[in-house]
Parts: C-alpha cells; structure tokens; sequence
C-alpha cells in the first residue's frame, strides 16, 4: 500500500499511539481534579502545551487546545466578530481558504458583516496589491492560510499580518497544511490553528496559538478549562499524542539535512510524471510546500484515475477531503484559472515522512497505465 494522501489525514505515528495508550491506561485522571491522578494528568497537558508552545517559539499560557482546525478557526471568526463588531465589520480573507473559514465568512455575512475575498493568480500566489487596497480602518480580521491544500502554495503571512496591523485588524493564518512544513516563528500572526492528524498526531484534537493581550472571547463556555478559553474536560491522551508528534518533528528536520526529505520524493515524482506522460499541467508553484504536488492529466477525468491507482492499492486526491462530497469544482483550481478539463483532470498526490523514492518508481508505472488507458478508451467514444 502507497498513501499520497497526507494532506487529508496522516498515518498516527506508532509512537504517538504507544503514548496514548499508556495515558490512557495510567494517567486517566481529569486535570481538573485536586488530587495525585488529576494533577498527574494536569502535568501531561502542560508537558504538550510547552512542545506545541516551541513551535512558535510562544508562551505556554499562549496556546489553547481544541478540537481541531475548524474549531480554531470558527473560535477566531465568531470571537473576533463579537469582540470588534463596534469598532468595524469587515473582514478580508482569500478565494482559495479552507471551508472552515470560507463558510464561516458565509454565516458572519448573513448576520451583516463585509467579507472581501482577495484573489490569486494561476500559481495560486495572493494578490498583494488587492489586500492593500482591501484592508482599511472598518478592517477588524484578516485571514490567509499558511499553505494552501489543494496545490501547496506558500502564502506570503508576514507580509499579509502586517498590512493587518497597520489598520488596527487582527491576524488569522490557518496554518493546518503549514505546521511543521513551514517556520511559523515570527509570522507575525495573533492566532495561528492547527490540527494534529495533519502531521501524524490523533484525529479530534488540535490547537491554536492566541497571542497575549488579544481580545478572544470564549467560544466554548462551561467549566472554565483552558483558561477559561475553551471549556470541556481536556482530551488527555489526544493532547498528549499532539506534543510527541510536536516531538517527531524534529526528525523531518534531520531527514531534510540528510537529503531525503519530501522535496526530493516530490520533486522525483514531479520530474517522472513530466517523463513519461504527455499533456500534463503542474499546478503547484515551484517554490509550493514539498508536501503538495497538484497536476492535471488532460484529455482524462481525475476520480477515474484515483479509482484505477487505488486498485493496485495507491490512495491519491482529486483535491480537498473536507469537500469531496460537495457537488461542483475544485474553488482554489478555479480561482487560479484553470478551464474545466485541466481540473476535472487534476490529482493531488500529498506527502509525509513515511513515503520513499521507490514508492515513487511504483506509482509512476501504474499512473502511465492508468493515463494510457483512460485516454485510448476516450479516443472511442
């Protein structure tokens, strides 16, 4: 089995899981409680809060742990809406967000804030000179993501947090495709969300970085836990199965130094697919994250391939798996320009620590097939 797929969900680490479930069998206490096994699973949590903090390079009392991506950034989009709505109601973020935000934006302009949607180009780079012109003194929220899902584009945050401040906005990245793929030291960011199943962590659990001295209001309300920030008993195994992913990072680093990080597998893949298939189209940017490589196989129709490459047991995308059973086309591919066809042709193949370059070579003969066939079946019809 070959899983390109890791940009909608990763293989939890083994280590992760052993972790987890020592947690779970010995540290099972709530760290609400005052007692030896509620303090004990207290500690846990801040152990986690203090890996996820060095990311950042933050203060521990700056993170705040949570469901996940959508929950952080819906958190964001309701609690600054509630917090600024007198001193403005507008909001700016780009065409190509995830839907956690882009519907967000949808329920906030329902209850009569503005949201301008800034566009990109065909490489899916953000429109620089757009977001100038959008962000003004009614501003009170700009978002933009770290890296995009669909094609893996690297979005300029320091530059766009700027603009932010300099209007008196606050700034959002979603940074759950960006985490531990990009340096989110000194972005510049007032909150940054993550979700750990993106970089072999557990599913359901995730955490946002809120930058002191910025008004969040509570989006979860009860118990008071995380500081009176996010309410509800804390998910000790999940968050501890986030800091030791936080851990492992360091590992991709020393892959990278090494010369067998994911830009080596991508860039293999890219170069092999441009080899030996005709008519392709590269979507992803040049400089995009090495976790992402996004192409278009004219004159084919991309859910086809995806169903002959999982038959021999390889598991790709045609694009975003929080939209996949929405009907209609990809909006990033879209918003960049590409016609019907190139994105009806489109496939995301999606790395992690775990592929290998001989991976690669399997996945480049059965993909030629699978091409090949499609296209000397289309040319009958």
């Amino acid at each position: 089995m070959i899983y390109l797929d890791n940009s909608a969900t990763t293989r939890q680490a083994d280590e992760v899981t052993e972790a987890m479930m020592k947690v779970m069998k010995e540290t099972y206490g709530n760290p609400s409680s005052l007692h030896d096994m509620g303090l004990a699973a207290e500690k846990k949590v801040n152990w986690a809060r203090g890996e996820f903090a060095s990311m950042f390079g933050a203060h521990p009392d700056e993170i705040i742990f949570n469901s996940g991506g959508t929950e952080g950034d819906n958190s964001v989009f309701y609690g600054i809406a509630n917090s600024m709505k007198h001193r403005g109601k507008k909001i700016v973020t780009s065409c190509v967000e995830h839907p956690a935000v882009l519907e967000a934006c949808k329920r906030l302009e329902k209850r009569g804030f503005e949201i301008s949607y800034i566009g990109v180009d065909k490489d899916c780079r953000l429109n620089m000179d757009q977001l100038e012109e959008e962000v003004d003194g009614d501003t009170i929220l700009v978002s933009v993501m770290t890296v995009n899902n669909e094609t893996g584009a690297v979005m300029p945050i320091r530059a766009a947090a700027e603009i932010a401040h300099d209007h008196g906005a606050a700034f959002h990245t979603d940074a759950v495709q960006g985490f531990g793929k990009v340096n989110l030291k000194n972005s510049g960011a007032d909150f940054v969300t993550v979700s750990a199943h993106k970089f072999h962590g557990p599913k359901g659990v995730g955490a946002m970085y809120a930058r002191k001295n910025v008004n969040l209001p509570a989006f979860i309300v009860g118990g008071g836990q995380e500081r009176g920030q996010r309410s509800g008993t804390e998910n000790v195994p999940g968050i501890v199965g986030l800091g030791v992913a936080c851990q492992l990072l360091s590992g991709d680093e020393e892959a990278v130094r090494s010369g067998v990080g994911l830009d080596k597998i991508r860039e293999y893949l890219k170069v092999g697919i441009l080899d030996r298939i005709s008519d392709v189209k590269i979507n992803s940017p040049e400089d995009g994250a090495s976790s992402v490589l996004n192409v278009s196989f004219l004159g084919t129709r991309g859910e086809v391939i995806l169903h002959s490459l999982e038959s021999e047991g390889i598991y790709v995308s045609t694009g975003s798996a929080c939209s996949s059973h929405k009907k209609g086309q990809s909006h990033v591919l879209s918003a960049m320009g590409l016609s019907h066809k190139e994105i009806e042709g489109a496939i995301r193949f999606s790395f992690c620590r775990y592929n290998t370059i001989d991976e690669m070579d399997i996945v480049l003969d059965s993909l030629e097939k699978a091409v090949r066939r499609f296209r000397k079946l289309g040319s009958f019809r």
